[in-house]
């Protein structure tokens, strides 16, 4: 059951009632989706005090945790060997109520309806607080990159793209890429769409390359504007990252530009993190060795444990599989950044760093804190930002390349990450503001969710029953 305070009134409880009738349903429709579960729930505890404002959202809830639509499909591929391989595809276009459907594409073994339905629906509220008109989708596939040649990642990416093409255009449906999808990905699934097509439209796909229609700081953006983020919510406390030690999961994009802008602002970064396990550098990771990081994942698709074998005074931890004082996240820092993956930060993970004196955690994956390690943050005052706020830099900055490709045009380095930082900024403010509103200073949570919510109700009510 979905948790909430004490009803005083007969309005209150048929409130809560409708909401948990809303949960349930979720639930027994789909009951093997745990995380798409775990997204909703968050999303429905903050809506109470919305319902009671505004009683005739009561239906749009109901219809927003509903996907439009669910497309899966089957991608055969050739591997070198001559052998036919199959693997799933999925776009999920969840809500289109503001703009074209707009989520990244993650090739994984782990994905699954589940993930993808609870990435699409977080990509909603998150594409909702950006400002731009972009709607909620998400999309990939089980196929595994890692240890692929290029010619298996390029045939699957045109076998992938040879049924995605049909559902998907600038108007309509934007993926981007996400975890196992980069730049060479982009740029297959891009060129078999212009083949298909017999069009190009640049605007169908963001995070392309420079050269054919991409936006600079496209790649940097998650993580700078996670950065940025926290830069705000650290302000409200009168902090700052100058001389802060700041723990970092992750060593993707991501967590390597977050790094990076940490480091722009005065911070000590001291751990990064892949599948195998985790670095600590007690002198801080600067850009010399940032940069050795960068290529060891993108050019040579290493371990991070060969970061502890290169330099002097770094420890290298094998993953556990439990929580542990001597995990990533029980290094004593100020700043926490998950940046890997979803549920990495559990329950004594996160009362770990509330030990260690933690000032605040921002989520630069999507969900990596489970409701439990959130739980803690609040429950001791920790400042504490969901991924839908603080990771929307990457989103945003693929709408600022859409509106690039519209206008056909380039904006400067300088120009787009302005713009940015603008948005992470406005973003922290609404956030901030619908939370103060509804008494709920400080709750991060509830004002994204919120905040999101209500653009997004405002929308889908004036468009009638659709």
């Amino acid at each position: 059951m979905v948790k909430f305070g004490t009803a005083n009134t007969k309005y209150l409880g048929d409130v809560m009632n409708a909401i948990n009738d809303i949960y349930e349903k979720v639930k027994s429709r789909d009951p093997d989706q745990p995380e798409f579960h775990q997204a909703v729930l968050e999303v429905l505890e903050s809506l109470e005090p919305v319902l009671e404002a505004h009683p005739e959202y009561a239906s749009i809830v109901e219809r927003v945790v509903e996907p439009d639509r669910l497309i899966h499909f089957r991608v055969p591929w050739v591997d070198d060997s001559g052998n036919v391989q199959v693997n799933r595809g999925f776009r999920i276009q969840f809500n289109g109520a503001i703009g074209p459907y707009k989520g990244g594409l993650r090739f994984h073994p782990s994905v699954n309806a589940s993930i993808l339905k609870f990435l699409a629906f977080e990509q909603i509220f998150k594409n909702s607080l950006t400002g731009l008109p972009m709607g909620g989708g998400k999309g990939g596939s089980d196929f595994n990159p890692k240890g692929k040649s290029d010619d298996e990642v390029m045939r699957f990416c045109q076998s992938f793209m040879m049924e995605l093409w049909r559902h998907i255009g600038q108007d309509c449906d934007v993926p981007a890429g996400d975890i196992g999808v980069g730049g060479r990905e982009i740029g297959y699934m891009f060129g078999m769409y212009k083949k298909l097509r017999n069009d190009f439209q640049a605007g169908v796909l963001t995070g392309k390359g420079l050269s054919y229609g991409g936006s600079l700081i496209r790649p940097e953006a998650t993580g700078y504007g996670l950065v940025y983020f926290a830069r705000e919510m650290l302000a409200t406390k009168g902090k700052s990252f100058e001389g802060a030690k700041v723990s970092i999961s992750g060593s993707g994009n991501v967590a390597q530009f977050a790094c990076e802008k940490v480091l722009d602002l005065g911070g000590v970064p001291v751990t990064m993190s892949d599948s195998s396990g985790w670095i600590h550098d007690t002198a801080g990771i600067d850009r010399e060795k940032l940069a050795w990081i960068m290529d060891l994942k993108n050019n040579r698709r290493g371990r991070i444990s060969e970061y502890a074998d290169a330099h002097d005074g770094v420890t290298f931890t094998a993953s556990a599989p439990e929580p542990t004082p001597n995990g990533l996240w029980g290094v004593d820092v100020d700043v926490a950044l998950p940046c890997a993956t979803q549920n990495e930060l559990n329950g004594a993970e996160a009362q770990m760093l509330v030990d260690n004196n933690v000032i605040a955690v921002a989520e630069g994956a999507n969900m990596p804190c489970t409701p439990e390690a959130v739980e803690v943050f609040h429950k001791n005052g920790i400042l504490f930002a969901p991924g839908k706020a603080s990771n929307a830099g990457g989103v945003a900055t693929s709408g600022l390349e859409m509106s690039q490709n519209s206008l056909r045009l380039s904006w400067s380095r300088e120009e787009v990450d302005q713009r940015l930082e603008n948005i992470m900024i406005n973003i922290h403010k609404n956030a901030s503001e619908t939370a103060k509103q509804y008494g709920r200073e400080g709750d991060y949570v509830f004002g994204a969710n919120v905040a999101g919510f209500l653009k997004i109700a405002e929308a889908m009510q004036a468009q009638g029953i659709v």
